[in-house]
């Protein structure tokens, strides 16, 4: 199988060579560009294609892919709601996901971002740079004995809540499905109980057409006074309005992102000489109760080993036309 990589980083491309020395049947190539309408006609000649989650994968880059001969798009995360699945089957294209990688890596680093955005780690670093050493605007609060709200206990927030318990936390926590193993320590509830007693609210649910805009000014409105919220799931499960309006309004405490609704420009990429106009993510970024990273949630390198390790997998059982369960329906 000949595989067209998108949107390759020197880290993708490293951990994908690691790992594919156990598939040697696989052949590679990768490019920088990002897949997109304009960017599919490069498949020409390609059994499949390796996209993230931030790639154009909609209805007008499939039919191109289509007509390109590809037969298989491998989506290296999780997430595959920027694909058109329902444009793909028409199509005959099988796409694939990775479901789980490393749902510690990005439990560990949402927990880094609410202790960061609690104790203002980002602001304390630099003015201890510049030889500040004031505690003003550093007060945090103890997470020990507090209330933590997960929202969404699959694999991510199943680690997070674990993380939760080792800080002494009451856990809550709001899914479709329960997960009977977590119900020893985590107390289930209704999602309006769970983002009203949470003094720490966690996302780690999917996207869909009902998470969509999530959080937002009714669910901020239901939300305690002085909580910190994290998102390292989805950047639409939030109204960036309506979290602006809420900061302003001194609703949280802190706010700690790792993925955010205009995010798709600015993921993994230097903008370090641009003028941001207009920017969502600058006006986030004024306040200084708020904790942004570049969508690095996925990013340790057990976690890359494991993405790489199973889209290579996936292309060979569809290489083979064997079933997995990894299939995107």
């Amino acid at each position: 199988m000949k595989i067209l990589f998108f949107d390759t980083k020197s880290y993708d491309k490293d951990s994908f060579e690691k790992e594919k020395r156990k598939y040697p049947s696989l052949e590679i190539d990768y490019l920088k560009t990002d897949l997109a309408p304009r960017t599919a006609q490069l498949a020409h000649g390609y059994d499949a294609v390796c996209a993230f989650v931030n790639s154009d994968v909609g209805t007008d880059t499939v039919e191109r892919l289509h007509e390109a001969g590809v037969k298989t798009i491998l989506m290296r995360c999780a997430g595959y709601n920027n694909v058109s699945l329902e444009t793909a089957a028409r199509c005959g294209i099988r796409v694939l996901r990775v479901p789980g990688y490393s749902p510690e890596a990005v439990a560990e680093h949402a927990m880094a971002l609410a202790l960061a955005a609690d104790r203002r780690m980002h602001k304390a670093y630099v003015k201890v740079r510049e030889n500040d050493f004031s505690l003003g605007g550093l007060m945090g609060f103890n997470f020990y004995r507090k209330t933590a709200g997960i929202i969404g206990t699959g694999k991510i927030g199943a680690a997070m809540a674990r993380i939760c318990r080792g800080f002494g936390m009451e856990v809550i926590a709001y899914d479709l499905y329960e997960d009977k193993s977590l119900k020893e320590f985590v107390t289930y509830k209704p999602l309006e109980k769970v983002l009203a007693e949470g003094d720490l609210i966690s996302l780690h649910c999917p996207l869909t057409d009902e998470t969509y805009h999530l959080i937002n000014r009714e669910t901020i409105a239901r939300m305690k006074d002085g909580v910190v919220l994290v998102n390292t799931s989805r950047g639409a499960l939030v109204k960036t309005e309506d979290l602006i309006e809420g900061i302003r309004a001194r609703k949280f405490h802190g706010v700690g992102l790792d993925v955010y609704e205009e995010e798709s420009s600015n993921v993994f990429e230097d903008r370090s000489d641009e003028i941001l106009e207009h920017s969502t993510t600058a006006r986030l970024l004024s306040f200084p109760n708020v904790m942004i990273t570049s969508h690095q949630g996925f990013f340790t390198a057990e976690a890359l080993a494991a993405i790489a390790d199973t889209t290579l997998q996936n292309a060979m059982d569809a290489q083979q036309g064997r079933e997995n369960s990894n299939i995107c329906r």
